[in-house]
C-alpha cells in the first residue's frame, strides 16, 4: 500500500528523496512548515534505511565538564556562570582523573569533554588534561572542546588556529564535538549569544580541524527565537562545508531548554518539533553519515521513536552531564547500556555498539 501524504506539497519531495536528489532551500522550508509530521518522518525514514538499514548505533561514553565558569554570558545558557557565582565550580586535573577512573570498570570508549571558557586557566592546563587522560586511559578516545573553546585556546596559546589544532591532537585530542554552533543566522545569534564566536568562525574551526585530520560533529540549537528559514540556512551551510571537506561524522539537533536562562519566558520544545528537527536534518544533510537523537535533551522515549524519523544513533551512557541539566532537563544523567539496547530492540532496530569514529562496530545479539 502506498503512503498517502496529508500535505500534498510533500509528494514531489518523495520523488527527489527516492532518486537521491538534493533538496533545495525552499524545499527545506517546506519540510519545516509542513503540518504532516508522519509524511516528513516517512521521507526521512526512506533516507535513513537506505544508508543504515535497521542499524541503530550507541556508544559507552562518559561526559566530563571541567568548569562552568565562563567569560561569555549567552542568553540561552543556564550552565555558564561568573567566578563569584555561588554555583561556580572548577575541577583540578586530579579531580578529573579521579572521576574518569570511577567509570573505567564500565570500560567506556569515549571521554566527551566540554566546559566554560575559564578566564584564568592557561593553555597548559588543557594540554595537561589531554595528556593525563591519554596516559592513564590510552584506549579511550577523547572527543573534546567545542569550536568556541578551540578558538579560545588558540587565543590563550597565542598561536594560529591550525597550529593550535596540531598541538591539541598531539596531546591526545581525537575528535571535536559539535557544540557552539547554535544558529548561524547573525540576526538570531546576536540576540542569543552575541559574545560568542560567529557562525563563520565556528565553520572555520571545523574546516581547520578537518584539514588537520580530525573528524568532528555538528549541532543546531532549535526551539527558541529562530524560524524555519534560519534552520534551513544552518543545515545548508553545514552541508556545503561537508561537500568541501568530508570531515563531519554526525549531526545532532539540540532542543532548547529555557529553564534558568534569560530566555525562560519561552516554552520547551514540543515532541512534534523534536521529531521534525531530526527528520528534516536527515533529509537536508544528505552528505552526513549519521543523525543522532541526543536522548538527554529530548527524552529517551522521543529518541526511541525518532529511529523511524531519520535518526540512526542514540548517543550513549553519558554519565554526569551538567550543561543541559542546568537548564532544567528532567532526564537522568546516566543511561545504562542494557537500557539503550532494550529500547533500540523495542524500536524494531538492530543495536550496534560503536566507538567515536564508527570504526569499531559490534552488533548486539538478543
Amino acid at each position: 500500500m502506498l503512503f498517502e501524504f496529508e500535505d500534498k506539497a510533500l509528494i514531489p519531495l518523495e520523488e527527489k528523496v527516492r532518486a537521491q536528489e538534493r533538496l533545495s532551500f525552499e524545499e527545506g522550508v517546506t519540510l519545516w512548515n509542513s503540518f504532516d509530521l508522519l509524511g516528513v518522518g516517512y521521507l526521512a525514514n526512506i533516507a535513513r534505511e537506505r544508508i543504515h538499514g535497521d542499524k541503530t548505533f550507541f556508544i559507552h561514553n562518559r561526559h566530563i565538564n571541567p568548569t562552568n565558569i565562563c567569560i561569555n554570558s549567552c542568553r540561552f545558557c543556564a550552565f555558564g556562570v561568573k567566578a563569584d557565582d555561588p554555583t561556580a565550580y572548577e575541577k583540578s586535573l586530579d579531580e578529573i582523573f579521579s572521576d574518569a577512573e570511577k567509570y573505567m570498570n564500565g570500560k567506556v570508549s569515549e571521554f566527551h569533554i566540554v566546559g566554560g571558557l575559564h578566564p584564568d586557566w592557561s593553555f597548559q592546563y588543557y594540554l595537561d588534561l589531554l595528556r593525563g587522560l591519554k596516559e592513564r586511559f590510552p584506549a579511550v578516545h577523547i572527543q573534546a572542546f567545542t569550536a568556541v573553546e578551540v578558538q579560545y585556546l588558540a587565543e590563550l596559546a597565542g598561536l594560529p588556529l591550525g597550529e593550535t589544532m596540531v598541538i591539541l591532537k598531539e596531546a591526545g585530542l581525537g575528535s571535536i564535538p559539535g557544540g557552539g554552533a547554535e544558529i548561524f543566522a547573525p540576526r538570531v545569534r546576536k540576540k542569543i549569544c552575541g559574545e560568542k564566536t560567529t557562525g563563520e568562525d565556528w565553520l572555520n574551526v571545523h574546516r581547520t580541524a578537518h584539514g588537520a585530520g580530525l573528524r568532528t560533529n555538528a549541532t543546531m540549537l532549535y526551539g527558541h527565537i529562530e524560524n524555519a528559514e534560519d534552520r534551513t540556512d544552518h543545515l545548508i551551510r553545514l552541508r556545503e562545508l561537508q561537500d568541501e571537506t568530508g570531515g563531519f561524522l554526525t549531526f545532532i539537533p539540540l532542543a532548547f531548554h529555557p529553564e534558568n536562562t534569560r530566555l525562560d519566558h519561552l516554552p520547551t520544545t514540543p515532541g512534534q518539533l523534536d521529531l521534525k528537527a531530526l527528520a528534516v536534518s536527515r533529509l537536508m544533510l544528505d552528505n552526513f553519515p549519521h543523525i543522532k537523537a541526543f536522548w538527554i535533551m529530548i527524552t529517551p522515549k522521543i529518541a526511541q521513536l525518532s529511529q523511524s524519523f531519520g535518526t540512526d544513533d542514540m548517543d550513549g551512557t553519558v554519565v554526569e552531564e551538567k550543561i543541559i541539566h542546568a537548564a532544567g532537563a528532567a532526564t537522568d544523567q546516566i543511561f545504562h547500556k542494557n537500557s539503550i539496547i532494550e529500547m533500540i530492540f523495542e524500536a524494531g532496530r538492530q543495536p550496534v555498539e560503536r566507538d567515536t569514529l564508527y570504526e569499531d562496530e559490534q552488533e548486539v545479539c538478543v
